[in-house]
């Protein structure tokens, strides 16, 4: 066989591969998205109209996922062809610290319902959005999948951690005991619009920007920030991760998780810089080294992902800015 001859071949068999994959979320399927409203979620659920799908959502207001029985019903009731579940209770370390006990029970009443649910519906179809939470606090890095339950988690967020572990295990043992297509994605830290800008509950870089612009707005020269500004944390727009999204629902079928990220990292303070130009802020950047600083790096090994063919659109200042800008239009200032 000649080069030209392998050559064909290769893209004879690329092409069958991606025909054969292409049918784990075949074109127009229907897909319910739970967690529409939030910041990955409404990403999906756009990505997915875009290409064409049938997007299946539902409010709080009308179906509280932590109801198993009423979960159960609306996904009988309604038979989508597959199931993203982005809904959770998120937020940064305060949050994690000041509430422990609904980041791990409503976690797990959500994932409990929602995939139990999608089983008794016949649903084959299946993406779990965890968190890169789950890896150990000292874990090697890059961070590999494999990695999980290899050392003790960080104390500031285990709850929600441990939440997410179980998800992990509940999606293993749905393809271990029926066959089921279910997989599990696990995202690095995600900002964009519909983030949450609470001061009380946000993660770190929607914080950031209320938190620039209101001593911009007050005309204050400095910001104190928590902790040392020295931990490192890699970050991913929505978009990206609503595109990973799909790439996963239609080319991955493994048990094990696929982390999710752009595979570069920065310290905080470069983030406060970052984000401080992004909004105008020109003061001084300080440190309250008495706060806690979280995990010392978290940077994910996205290898699995990329070589699915999954490249990052959006870079951090550009994201960031349209955040802000977002926001800034938003009803939330």
């Amino acid at each position: 066989m000649n080069e030209a001859t392998r050559a064909e071949a290769t893209q004879d068999d690329e092409r069958r591969d991606s025909d054969q994959a292409s049918g784990l979320l075949p074109p127009g399927a229907r897909v319910f998205v739970a967690g529409h409203r939030g910041l990955v979620g409404s990403a999906v659920a756009r990505v997915l109209a875009d290409e064409g799908h049938e997007v299946i959502t539902r409010g709080r207001e009308r179906l509280d996922l932590r109801d198993a029985a009423r979960t159960r019903e609306f996904l009988v009731g309604t038979r989508p062809d597959a199931v993203v579940l982005a809904a959770a209770r998120v937020g940064g370390i305060m949050a994690n610290q000041r509430y422990p006990v609904p980041f791990l029970e409503e976690n797990l009443l959500i994932q409990l319902s929602v995939i139990a649910g999608a089983h008794a519906a016949d649903v084959n179809r299946l993406l779990f959005l965890g968190s890169s939470c789950i890896y150990p606090r000292l874990a090697p890095q890059p961070i590999p999948e494999d990695a999980l339950l290899t050392g003790p988690l960080e104390p500031s967020n285990e709850p929600y951690a441990l939440a997410k572990i179980a998800g992990i295990s509940q999606v293993r043992a749905y393809r271990r005991q029926f066959g089921r297509s279910y997989i599990a994605a696990m995202p690095t830290n995600l900002y964009g619009p519909r983030d949450n800008f609470d001061p009380e509950t946000s993660h770190v870089l929607p914080a950031l920007i209320r938190r620039f612009h209101e001593a911009r707005k007050e005309g204050r020269d400095e910001v104190v920030l928590w902790g040392s500004g020295t931990p490192r944390r890699e970050f991913l727009h929505s978009e990206d991760a609503a595109r990973a999204c799909l790439l996963l629902l239609r080319r991955y079928d493994g048990e094990a998780p696929v982390n999710v990220g752009c595979g570069e990292d920065l310290t905080i303070a470069e983030l406060a810089r970052t984000v401080a130009g992004a909004v105008g802020f020109t003061g001084r950047i300080g440190w309250d080294r008495t706060r806690p600083d979280g995990t010392p790096r978290k940077l994910l090994d996205v290898g699995r992902l990329r070589a699915l063919g999954f490249v990052p659109n959006v870079p951090l200042e550009r994201g960031a800015r349209e955040t802000y800008e977002w926001w800034l239009h938003s009803d939330t200032p």
